[in-house]
């Protein structure tokens, strides 16, 4: 056998090979959505992050290659109520001075009674902790739309702590949810 044909065996070789395909990688595009609601008062209310890179790899045939990796410039939060808004940046909550960031990774994923879930470790103000989201996937021929969500205990990142940890003023829970419009690389 030549070298050329020892070459051409080892690649057909590799490429039959279990799990040597990979998840698509993906572009998010501008009309993608990151944002969050919470409560205040018994009141819900809705936030976004209008700065933030998310690299995906995905594909729900092969969740242990797929990957997200998602940075958000905490900066960049935007809500429709003024005092909000001059808050949230602030010491007390984000921290956006200290803490200009927010990440997330995912470790793996997950098939949870016909639902994916991306298991993932969120850093914020400095705090990692585990996060999970539920995953839609939806293909449209090598582009797709991906929808997540979750909740967080916003206290366990130290957000809003201090004299704004009272939760029966402003809600324990967070809810995030992201609206991903995909092209493949």
């Amino acid at each position: 056998m030549t070298k050329i044909h020892r070459l051409r065996a080892g690649l057909l070789l590799a490429l039959a090979l279990p799990g040597a395909t990979l998840a698509a990688d993906y572009t998010v595009q501008p009309a993608s959505t990151l944002g969050f609601t919470g409560s205040f008062q018994g009141a819900s209310f809705d936030g976004s992050f209008k700065q933030w890179h998310a690299a995906i790899s995905y594909d729900p045939a092969q969740l242990a290659q797929s990957k997200f990796d998602v940075t958000v410039t905490t900066a960049s939060v935007a809500v429709s109520d003024k005092d909000q808004q001059g808050a949230l940046p602030g010491k007390d909550f984000f921290d956006v001075a200290q803490y200009p960031s927010a990440h997330f990774v995912s470790t793996g994923f997950r098939n949870v009674g016909g639902k994916v879930v991306a298991d993932g470790q969120l850093t914020l103000r400095g705090v990692t902790k585990p996060v999970s989201l539920t995953v839609d996937f939806k293909p449209q021929g090598r582009n797709a739309t991906l929808d997540v969500s979750g909740s967080l205990k916003r206290l366990d990142f130290g957000v809003g702590g201090g004299d704004y940890a009272d939760t029966s003023v402003i809600g324990a829970d967070v809810k995030v949810h992201a609206h991903l419009v995909l092209v493949a690389k």
